[in-house]
């Protein structure tokens, strides 16, 4: 099954993400913040990432540049409670491939990420 890389800095959306992930089978891991996320994407290379924007120590967007920056092809999904257009933009522009509101919730969640595996194969 798919490994999913969950990049968030707050247990409980961590928690409200994967749940629903396991209950589909997936194999999720979790990262704390931006620099812990990067250390996993070496480690682990998902299928996948979800990859919260406002974080300490490293933010989603300093995370999507340095992908970027390395050529990043796995699929990011931008993880966020309220997106400017310009962020949103600049999220696009570093390649993230789809946003997803917090709360995250299910219904909305299992079928970006089947889609985007979906292309990925």
């Amino acid at each position: 099954m798919s490994c999913i890389l969950i990049i968030d800095d707050s247990v409980f959306q961590r928690r409200i993400v994967s749940a629903p992930l396991r209950n589909e089978g997936f194999i999720v891991h979790e990262a704390v913040n931006g620099n812990d996320g990067l250390e996993k994407i070496r480690e682990l290379n998902p299928d996948l990432i979800l990859l919260d924007i406002l974080m300490p120590e490293k933010d989603g967007l300093q995370v999507l540049r340095e992908l970027h920056e390395k050529g990043n092809v796995i699929p990011v999904v931008m993880l966020t409670s309220d997106v400017q257009d310009s962020t949103r933009a600049e999220c696009l522009s570093l390649g993230a491939n789809a946003f997803l509101n917090k709360p995250v919730n299910a219904e909305n969640l299992i079928p970006v990420i089947t889609s985007l595996l979906a292309k990925k194969l």
